[in-house]
C-alpha cells in the first residue's frame, strides 16, 4: 500500500513523534501513567501528525518546532476518544478493552482529562498567538459536536446538514487545522496553510463517513469493535440517514431504532444492519465521501509539486479506500 511508503520516508521523524507522546504521558501517578499509556499502546495510524510533518515540507521543515503541533494534536485526538468511550459505553476500542472497560468510567474521565491537559501543556511552546486561537476555537467546536451527537442519539429525523455539522466539529476540524497548522509552524505563506486546510478539512469529513460506512459493513477484526456499535449507541449516521429517505423501509427502520433504544443497546442490530445494506445509504454515502477526497485532491493543485504534495493525495486515496 502507497501509504506504507510514507510511514517509511518519515520513519525517523514518526518515531520522534511516538518517543514524544511516550514520555508526555510519564507521571509519577503510576495508575494514571498506565492509563494514559493503553491507548497510545493499543496503537493508530497517528494520521494527524503524519499531516503535520508532511504539511511543514510546504515551509522550513523543522522536526524539533512541528513536534510542538503534532504531539499536542495526537494527545487531544486520543482524550476525546477517552471521552467517547464512556459517553458510548464502549468496550472495545482497536481491537483492545477501552479505559474505561478495563478501569471504570471515573478513571476514564480523568485520563481523558491528563491527556488534554499533557497536549495543552505542549504547545504552550508554540509562540504564536494565531496558532492558539485556531486551536482553542477548533477545541472549543469539537465539545459542541460531542454535545450534538448526545442530542441527536437515536433521532431518525435528523437531516444531511445536521450530520455533516456534526462531523465537521468532531472530526473534520482536527485534520484541518493538523495541516494547517504544521504549516504554519513551518513558516508557509498563508495562502499555502488556507489551501492545506481545505485538503485537510474535506479529508477529514470523508474520513468520518468512511468511518460511519465501515460501521456497517466491516468485521470486528478489520474495525476493532462489534459492527453496528454506532446504531447501538443510537448514533444516527450519514449511511442510516439516507437509508430512512426510503419510504418503504423508513417505518421499519425506525421501528428497529425504536426497539434498540428501549433495550438501551443491548440487543441484536442484525435486521436493522441488514436493511440499511439493502437500501442503497451505503452507496450513496460512499460516493458523498468520494467527492469530498475529490474536492480535498483539487485543493492541493496550485501548491508546489514537491513529494510532500504528492504523499498528501495518497492520503487521501488511501482514506477514500479504507478497510479498517
Amino acid at each position: 500500500m502507497k501509504i506504507l511508503n510514507i510511514y517509511v520516508r518519515k520513519k525517523k521523524d514518526v518515531g520522534v513523534i511516538e518517543r514524544e507522546l511516550e514520555a508526555h504521558l510519564q507521571t509519577d501517578h503510576a495508575l494514571l501513567t498506565e492509563t494514559s499509556m493503553h491507548l497510545l499502546k493499543a496503537g493508530g495510524k497517528r494520521i494527524r501528525p503524519v499531516l503535520v510533518l508532511l504539511a511543514g515540507e510546504f515551509g522550513r521543515y523543522d522536526i524539533q518546532q512541528l513536534k510542538y503541533i503534532a504531539v499536542p494534536l495526537e494527545l487531544f485526538h486520543s482524550a476525546s476518544l477517552v471521552h467517547d468511550d464512556v459517553i458510548d459505553d464502549s468496550d472495545k476500542r482497536r481491537g483492545q478493552d477501552t479505559v474505561r472497560a478495563k478501569w471504570d468510567n471515573r478513571i476514564a474521565m480523568y485520563t481523558g482529562d491528563y491527556i488534554f491537559a499533557k497536549g495543552l501543556e505542549i504547545v504552550a511552546h508554540v509562540d504564536n498567538p494565531r496558532v492558539h486561537q485556531i486551536l482553542s476555537k477548533a477545541l472549543v467546536e469539537m465539545s459542541i459536536g460531542e454535545m450534538e451527537q448526545i442530542r441527536f442519539f437515536f433521532r431518525p429525523d435528523q437531516s444531511l446538514r445536521d450530520y455533516l455539522l456534526r462531523i465537521k466539529r468532531k472530526t473534520a476540524l482536527l485534520i484541518a487545522i493538523s495541516c494547517q497548522l504544521g504549516a504554519m509552524a513551518a513558516h508557509a505563506p498563508e495562502s499555502v496553510s488556507n489551501r492545506l486546510y481545505s485538503f485537510g478539512y474535506n479529508v477529514g469529513l470523508a474520513f468520518q463517513i468512511r468511518d460511519d460506512i465501515l460501521d456497517l459493513c466491516g468485521t470486528e477484526k478489520e474495525i476493532g469493535k462489534p459492527p453496528g456499535s454506532d446504531i447501538k449507541q443510537g448514533n444516527i449516521t450519514l449511511p442510516v440517514i439516507f437509508a430512512l429517505q426510503d419510504e418503504k423501509l423508513r417505518p421499519h427502520i425506525q421501528a428497529e431504532l425504536r426497539r434498540i433504544h428501549e433495550a438501551d443497546g443491548q440487543t441484536d442490530v442484525s435486521r436493522v444492519l441488514d436493511m440499511i445494506r439493502r437500501s442503497g445509504g451505503i452507496e450513496r454515502a460512499s460516493a458523498l465521501a468520494d467527492r469530498y477526497i475529490a474536492k480535498a485532491i483539487e485543493a492541493l493543485e496550485p501548491l508546489p509539486d514537491i513529494r510532500a504534495k504528492q504523499d498528501l493525495i495518497q492520503v487521501a486515496h488511501f482514506i477514500a479506500n479504507r478497510s479498517h
